[in-house]
Order: structure tokens, then sequence, then C-alpha cells
């Protein structure tokens, strides 16, 4: 989980903290301990997020890119 490629999505669709759990479903402290890593998104929450900032793929926000 890489919490500033988060953000930056986030601040480029003009979405919140607030917007984002609100449309999760979860609790403001879930998504916080989800965001900083400390338990996971789930895979259905990881697929509402990109659904819901656009994103072309979780890769980099939510994986590892791939390096080899």
């Amino acid at each position: 989980m890489n919490f500033e490629r988060l953000k930056e999505a986030m601040r480029k669709k003009g979405v919140t903290d607030k917007m984002l759990y609100t449309a999760l479903g979860i609790s403001r402290s879930a998504f916080y301990r989800k965001s900083r890593g400390i338990t996971e998104f789930t895979q259905s929450e990881i697929q509402k997020i990109v659904d819901y900032l656009q994103l072309n793929s979780p890769v980099g926000i939510f994986f590892d890119e791939k390096v080899s």
C-alpha cells in the first residue's frame, strides 16, 4: 500500500478522505488503518477505489510495480 500515491490520486480528483471512506462504507478509523498499511483493503474495496477515482490500475498504489 503506497499511501502517498493514493493521496495524490485523491487530490487529482478532488476527493477527500471522508468522501472516499463514505463511498467505501467504512469508518474513518478503518480507512486510516487501511490507508497506513496497518490492515489491508479487501479486494472489493480496492475495486471500489479504482472505480471511484477512475484509476487505470491499482498497481503502484495497492500492489508493487513488478521490476524485472
